[in-house]
């Protein structure tokens, strides 16, 4: 593979190369981020607050996700990575709303833990095996003489790119995030900063722990857990784009289930099932990508229509619009694995992969024949949620008689530029749904040639999807509509106390965790040894934050009030001041709000953290 380093920016250079998965993954970011831009355009039609930040930080995202794809070591994906974890939290606090604003919090808390974590793995994974590199990790982790060094490197890393991919239990920030987000930022969060995290987690997996056994059974739990959660809070949900996001969720689980099954069969030699199970994994994320960058642009339009999401208010609204039904349709049948359409033939390798398990693996047979059960009635599911969506928003008749005709009254929900997009994103479901197009993708993807000769429409094939179809409609009838519709309403059955936030996360970092620090901060006051010290540390502490918060201040005032300045909607108040008068008669007001602001404070947090991994980085490698 052909490497590009850019010298000079560590002791370690920034390196980039390519091959065939990295090339595909390219392609796509590109493409769901030029689909993405051109559907913006109407939906911010009516909006002029917030556009110069969108459109700033998008494009730094998109350059930083090119960058995770593209690296060619764990140190240079770790770097954009980071990068991404910051500018994507402005899609999430967007419309700063309390909701949004709170989920912001949550998505960058969840973002700065995991980097922590994952620098520590980093650490870790260089003391072990002695380089970063992708190209050199296999032999390097191979002949290590710390085995346990590296195994407790890739849990770290697991669990840092884990937090982008959302998988569980490091999953709150995902069902909270899209439903706040623009729709264009939900699609590129599900989409794809969803894969960033499972790149790394399948780059790290295929090298330093190529074959490692206990590394393979660990991501295998995660991913079922993952895969069998988030089709239960999908379905329980009643809310558009919390469904969706949710089934976002669960489809990660079922591409790490695929990592935990290449990982276990390759420790068994089983170069074949190993090879299938990658190319399942690695197809299902194209195929995920592509489906929620339609089914999140469709959900855009309701929103961009409605301003609503819940089901009892939507229901309905989509009955004429023949164009949108298509492609929610088309994106529903691809993500449910409907043969023909593109989900299926992933799902089926993946399948296939875990009953390679089964027969390789014996020490683990009943452990994965439980997973294949799993795996099927979570495509099940899959399948019932989808179907409620759009019997609800596409079929039924809203409750409102009145509502209802008025939904009826115009056809056109959105301009031709948005149709073409959106159906020609679908029209893929149909194009990747071809065992000639699919299996072609994955070789080039896997260079694993035998896959040209998977046939996809055998009977025992279909028998799966065929289970798993059967299980989601029998849900569907049996539980949808008897159990949560009441009274022709949809109802939200899932209990809120089960939220894992408000749970276990929020009192144990608000309370807890505080009231330790202060019992801890109080035996070192009590000791008249170590209190200089500690006053000393202090006041040292608080003067360098002082300074860097009264800079950091300064800069982002100069950066509010020149480029990233808003566009003035007509009619408003006064002309814009120019910047002397600006900075010169309202520093003082402009600065108050931002340094009481919680949203200042994380900010401030971040940026504190990523000068001291700068540090360390630096300093280390």
């Amino acid at each position: 593979m052909p490497v590009f380093a850019v010298e000079g920016v560590l002791s370690e250079d920034i390196t980039f190369t390519i091959d065939g998965f990295r090339l595909v993954y390219a392609v796509i970011t590109a493409l769901m981020w030029a689909c993405t831009s051109i559907f913006a355009r109407e939906y911010f039609k009516k909006e002029q607050e917030h556009l110069n930040r969108y459109w700033f930080f998008t494009i730094v995202t998109f350059i930083a996700t090119e960058g995770v794809m593209l690296s060619g070591d764990l140190m240079t994906a770790f770097v954009f990575f980071e990068i991404l974890s910051f500018t994507s939290f402005t899609w999430v606090i967007h419309e700063e709303t309390k909701e949004a604003v709170r989920a912001g919090y949550t998505y960058l808390f969840i973002a700065v833990t995991g980097g922590l974590v994952m620098f520590m793995g980093l650490v870790l994974m260089k003391a072990g095996a002695g380089t970063l590199s992708f190209g050199l990790l296999k032999e390097a982790a191979a002949l290590s003489p710390h085995p346990s060094m590296i195994l407790a490197a890739g849990i770290c890393i697991l669990f840092g790119f884990g937090c982008k991919a959302g998988m569980f239990p490091v999953h709150v920030w995902l069902p909270k995030s899209h439903p706040v987000a623009p729709s264009p930022a939900s699609a590129l969060l599900s989409g794809i900063l969803t894969k960033v995290g499972i790149y790394g987690i399948l780059m790290t997996s295929t090298t330093a722990l190529f074959g490692n056994e206990p590394f393979g059974l660990i991501v295998l739990l995660s991913g079922l857990v993952t895969m069998a959660l988030g089709a239960l809070l999908a379905l329980f949900s009643v809310n558009l784009k919390r469904t969706l996001a949710c089934s976002s969720m669960s489809q990660i689980g079922f591409i790490l289930t695929g990592i935990g099954m290449m990982v276990l069969l390759t420790s068994e030699e089983n170069a074949e099932g190993a090879g299938i199970a990658l190319s399942g994994l690695m197809l299902h994320m194209v195929s995920h990508s592509l489906i929620k960058l339609t089914l999140f642009m469709a959900a855009g339009v309701v929103v961009m229509n409605l301003h609503m999401l819940a089901l009892d208010d939507i229901r309905g609204w989509g009955k004429n619009k023949l164009f949108l039904k298509l492609s929610f349709g088309l994106g529903a049948l691809g993500i449910s694995g409907v043969p023909m359409f593109n989900g299926y033939i992933s799902k089926t390798l993946l399948h296939e992969g875990i009953v390679e398990g089964i027969h390789s693996l014996k020490q683990y047979s009943v452990l994965l024949s439980l997973a294949e059960w799993i795996f099927l009635i979570s495509g099940g599911l899959t399948f019932a949620y989808m179907l409620k969506i759009f019997i609800c928003v596409f079929v039924e008749n809203n409750k409102d008689k009145n509502r209802q005709q008025s939904f009826d009254r115009n056809s056109r929900c959105m301009n031709k530029t948005s149709s073409a997009v959106i159906f020609g994103s679908a029209l893929l479901m149909i194009v990747l749904g071809q065992p000639f197009v699919s299996t072609r993708l994955a070789c080039l993807m896997t260079g694993f040639e035998e896959i040209l000769n998977f046939h996809a429409f055998t009977p025992e094939n279909l028998k799966g999807s065929l289970i798993s179809l059967s299980i989601g409609g029998a849900v569907y009838l049996l539980i949808v509509r008897r159990v949560m519709i009441k009274d022709g309403n949809y109802v939200n059955l899932w209990p809120d106390k089960l939220d894992l936030e408000d749970l276990i996360y929020r009192p144990v970092f608000t309370r807890y965790l505080p009231a330790l620090f202060g019992a801890i901060a109080s035996v070192f006051g009590e000791n008249k040894i170590l209190r200089p010290l500690c006053r000393a540390g202090l006041t040292t502490a608080c003067i360098t934050a002082r300074v860097f918060e009264s800079v950091m201040d300064g800069l982002i005032l100069l950066l509010r009030k020149t480029v990233m300045r808003e566009k003035k909607v007509k009619g408003s108040e006064k002309p814009y001041p120019g910047l002397f008068r600006t900075l010169s008669t309202e520093f003082g007001a402009a600065i108050r709000p931002l340094v009481s602001s919680f949203t200042f404070a994380m900010m401030m947090t971040c940026i504190g953290i990523v000068i001291m991994l700068c540090t360390i980085i630096y300093v280390i490698f």
